[in-house]
This record gives C-alpha cells, structure tokens and sequence, in this order.
C-alpha cells in the first residue's frame, strides 16, 4: 500500500515515515510543504495520502488544499488528515463530495501505533476514521428544524460512532448492547435523516457524514 505523507516537522515526518513502513506500508513520498505535496499527488500513483493542514510556504491550509485539489481530479482519494486543532470548516471541505476514504485525527490524541495505522487502512479502503471531537464538533450546534435534533440521546451515540467508522458489532461492544439494537438504531437514524440505509458500512457511514456536512453549512 503506497503512502504520500506531507508533514512539516522533520521528527515527526520520519517517525510516521519509520512506523508505516514497519507495518507494511510503502512511503512513495515523504513531503514537508504543500507545493511538494501537490506535485506528489498529481505525479504518483498512491492508496492514501496522509497530510498535516498546515504546511509551508504559508502555514495556513496548504496541506488540506492540495489534497482537495487532488480529490477534485481524482474523486474518492483517500485521505487521511493530522491537525493539532478541530477544524470544522476543514472537515466538512473533506465530506463535502461524499465519495469515501476520509479521516480526520487530531496529533495529540493518537495514543498509540496500532490505533494510527489501523485508521491508516481504514481510509485506504474508503473508509472513515474520524476523531470523537471531531464528529462532535460536526454532531453541535443544530437548529431545532435540523433532522438531528430529533435523534434520542443513544441515537447520537450510535451516530456518532459510525462517523469515526465502527462496524454495527464493534458498536455494540462499545455501548453494551446487542448487535440487533444498534441495528434498530441505525434504522431509526436513516429514517429520521431521510437516508436509504445501505448494507455496506462505508457507504452508510459516509452518507451520513455526508447529510452531516450539508447541514453544518446551513
């Protein structure tokens, strides 16, 4: 699985580029500004970009638009964003097209390898890794006509679970109920948001993330 990584400090850029490739990753390019980004995603084939928002020359977002950049010219890249802070216009940028493979960690939050790549292949393969503060952030904040205000409080919690990319058995572990309840939630949560629930849990995961940005733009 080959990786572009954009990373400005040095350390952490060869400590990512150290531990992807002790599991199994290809690093096809290790990059420290966003012009250098830009050009790896537009000349290398790779599965996941793993990017840090704020990047040299200007230290603003440069990292977070050569990767929507890239995911214009090729839709559903997956892309796997680091950031020091919550970033809601950031995020909902990165649902916006709803075509899978997006994650969003916050740096100081990643307690361990195992957690960091796992969330890694999970992008990879078009799915989601969301950090809890950052479905919070994007969960907050509603109006009482918006469709969310409607879910009961276990609702949200399946909600948001789904958004950091559960499966419905991991779910279920994680809340103590049966695997038959979160599916009743899930339902209920589709028909509440005026989704079609799909069997496959990427799809129903980023559709909802997807309903989720269009309302935090309202």
């Amino acid at each position: 699985m080959r990786v572009v990584l954009a990373e400005d400090l040095f350390l952490l850029r060869e400590g990512l580029c150290t531990l992807l490739t002790a599991h199994g990753f290809t690093v096809a390019a290790a990059v420290a500004s966003g012009p250098e980004l830009r050009r790896a995603l537009a000349e290398m084939e790779l599965d996941v970009a793993v990017v840090d928002v704020r990047l040299p020359p200007t230290f603003t977002d440069e990292g977070l638009q050569a990767a929507l950049e890239a995911r214009r010219r090729r839709p559903g890249l997956p892309v796997l964003v680091l950031s020091q802070h919550v970033e809601q216009l950031y995020a909902r940028e990165l649902l916006a097209d709803g075509t899978g493979g997006i994650g969003y960690l916050l740096k100081d939050r990643v307690l361990g390898a195992a957690e960091f790549v796992e969330a890694v292949r999970r992008v990879a393969d078009g799915g989601t890794a969301m950090d809890p503060e950052v479905v919070a952030k994007l969960l907050g904040g509603r109006h009482r006509d918006d469709p969310l205000a409607t879910l009961t409080p276990r609702e949200r919690e399946v909600l948001a679970l789904m958004a950091e990319g559960y499966s419905n058995a991991a779910i279920a572990a994680r809340l103590f109920i049966s695997e038959s309840a979160v599916g009743k939630h899930s339902a209920s949560i589709f028909g509440k948001l005026g989704i079609t629930a799909s069997e496959e849990t990427n799809r129903r995961v980023l559709a909802v993330l997807a309903h989720l940005n269009g309302s935090a733009r309202q």
